[in-house]
């Protein structure tokens, strides 16, 4: 039996495989509608096409990202393939530009998928020392000539930022696409696409959603071309979100900008407290002075914040000893702050560096820590009893 004459302020959830459409003409209107791709079709009709709880979802992703479009996938993995899958074509030597410093299972989507499976050439763009070069960057591309670049507009696990504005002016001054995962600064902090990038992508899974408990990616724009080839993309290789993971991501979005306010609140504090701790050999938070790339951040953010992420090296007379400092520090701040392979958690939570990067970062005594949204009194004092225990 239909309840009857329940209101409520949310949409309910359409958990429907395939909608209802009631005759010939209204299957053949909503078929013939179907060719030309719209976001929020006046006839829905098979949820790996669209689902009204992920186009509401998407709609207020948009509003924050000040984008005309979003589209969402079941995870940041998928957003990404749909984000550089759409301008892959047979007929074209697909030069791609990717800078380094990017998070590792994109890197490894690159190596694994992109140039293994699809024959894409990905041209890779390193720092020099703790930097990007811009002057070294515009002769890459002058050198190369890729159809796309792509970068991160603060890095993992170093927080290395670039002046994005600075990187998208020089890759359209060259005829390239560029593409920016944004996951790290999140439109609170900037927006490329008011800079001028094609596509914006976000791993959901982390601020935006927020609690540690929602896989999601997002692919947003302002370009309605590349709207229908990435509705068209998903809709045959099956990136979608569930309804129900859209229904509790538009609650969550609600608090983003409250939720990522503190975050950075907390970082910055965090940050400061470490930089000036005896055990501590090197802080790596782009709101200190000492970062090397500060002004970058200073002049992308404007101002808003630093994001979120700390990385810190404890202080060791040898790696092994920085080893077991490091050991040591994970097990004494257990209880409070626990080892959790993912980031942007309300709760604050690490990961050593070594284990997970490997060559690329040597560095037995380096931690990323994931800073909350508790008491910032209350983690300074965990984190500053555990490194007392280390002395």
């Amino acid at each position: 039996m239909k309840a009857k004459n329940v209101k409520s302020t949310r949409t309910p959830i359409y958990r429907d495989a395939g909608f209802l459409l009631e005759d010939i003409p209204t299957m053949k209107k909503a078929f013939v509608d179907e060719i030309n791709h719209p976001h929020n079709p006046d006839l829905y009709i098979y949820s790996r096409y669209r689902n009204p709880n992920v186009v509401e979802a998407e709609e207020h992703l948009s509003k924050i990202e000040g984008a005309k479009w979003a589209l969402l996938t079941q995870s940041g993995q998928a957003a990404l393939d749909v984000a550089l899958s759409i301008f892959q074509k047979s007929n074209k030597p697909n030069k791609w530009l990717f800078f380094t410093e990017i998070y590792g299972g994109t890197n490894s989507f690159i190596d694994k998928v992109l140039v293994a499976r699809r024959g894409i050439e990905a041209i890779r763009f390193a720092p020099n020392g703790d930097s990007y070069s811009l002057d070294a960057f515009e002769k890459a591309l002058i050198e190369t000539k890729p159809e796309i670049v792509f970068f991160e507009a603060l890095s993992n696990p170093m927080l290395i930022a670039l002046d994005g504005d600075a990187v998208i002016r020089i890759a359209k001054k060259h005829g390239a696409i560029a593409i920016v995962d944004n996951t790290f600064a999140t439109p609170l902090l900037w927006k490329p696409l008011a800079s001028g990038a094609d596509l914006v992508f976000q791993s959901v899974t982390k601020y935006l959603s927020g609690h540690g408990n929602l896989s999601a990616g997002a692919v947003m724009g302002n370009d309605p071309e590349l709207l229908k080839l990435a509705i068209e993309y998903r809709k045959w290789v099956g990136h979608m979100l569930s309804p129900d993971d859209a229904y509790r991501l538009i609650d969550m979005l609600k608090t983003f900008e409250l939720r990522f306010s503190r975050h950075c609140q907390n970082a910055f504090a965090i940050a400061n407290y470490l930089n000036n701790h005896p055990i501590i050999e090197k802080v790596l938070y782009p709101g200190l002075e000492s970062h090397p790339t500060h002004n970058e951040a200073n002049r992308l953010f404007n101002g808003k914040g630093f994001g979120g992420m700390v990385t810190f090296d404890i202080k060791g007379s040898n790696p092994k000893e920085k080893a077991q400092r490091c050991d040591l520090f994970i097990h004494q701040v257990a209880n409070s702050i626990a080892l959790v392979p993912t980031l942007g958690d309300a709760d604050t939570i690490l990961m050593p560096v070594e284990p997970v990067w490997g060559d690329k970062y040597p560095f037995p005594g380096m931690i990323r820590l994931s800073v909350g949204i508790e008491d910032q009194k209350e983690l300074i004092k965990v984190i500053g009893n555990a490194l007392d225990t280390l002395k």
